[in-house]
């Protein structure tokens, strides 16, 4: 299987990995932390589809889509820390004052799992960030050591797939999801 990744500009390959299932959802499409939350909670059906669509036709794009052929088989997203929730988190610290960019969710597709497909999503999203002029790439998995991970709350990464990709440990957090704690993890780009 060769998986080739790519901006996310498409937005119903969007839908197809990180879409809600029910058409008047509150949730996913990856917005928690791209977005304030009030706006995310007043976004429903339609218009939380249109706000989507609308990122996949901005530059850059919302992340990036892996794909297997011509199917979306997974999405990483990414964008300038700037630009999310995460520059106003107060359980993720900010290590210095460089404009990074933030990688908070990996999601693969049922069916494809076990294939390798988060490592390329994460070498992915950090040659996307990289293009767009990021000097540093900063992600916040868990740190779940030998635990296993509830895959539904796996999105925010697990920290030897980023170990594995070459980032390194910044910073402990404040942080947790599904009872394990979180880490500031970093790549320097330049």
């Amino acid at each position: 299987m060769s998986i080739d990744v790519r901006p996310a500009t498409v937005f119903e390959d969007v839908r197809q990995v990180i879409g809600p299932k029910s058409p008047t959802a509150t949730v996913c499409f990856c917005l928690s932390y791209r977005i304030p939350s009030k706006l995310n909670n007043t976004l429903r059906g339609d218009a939380r589809s249109e706000y989507v669509a609308e990122l996949c036709r901005e530059k850059p794009a919302p992340g990036v889509l892996a794909y297997d052929g011509d199917t979306p088989v997974g999405w990483a997203a990414i964008a300038p820390r700037a630009a999310t929730t995460f520059a106003r988190n107060r359980k993720i610290p900010h290590v210095d004052d460089l404009p990074v960019w933030s990688l908070w969710c990996i999601r693969v597709r049922p069916g494809h799992r076990g294939q390798g497909i988060s490592h390329a999503l994460i070498a992915g999203a950090v040659d996307f960030a990289r293009t767009n002029g990021a000097p540093v790439v900063e992600a916040y998995p868990l740190d779940s050591g030998d635990n296993k991970v509830d895959l539904t709350m796996a999105y925010a990464g697990i920290r030897k797939n980023f170990e594995h990709a070459g980032f390194t440990k910044a910073a402990d957090t404040t942080s947790t999801l599904a009872g394990h704690p979180r880490v500031l993890m970093r790549l320097n780009l330049s």
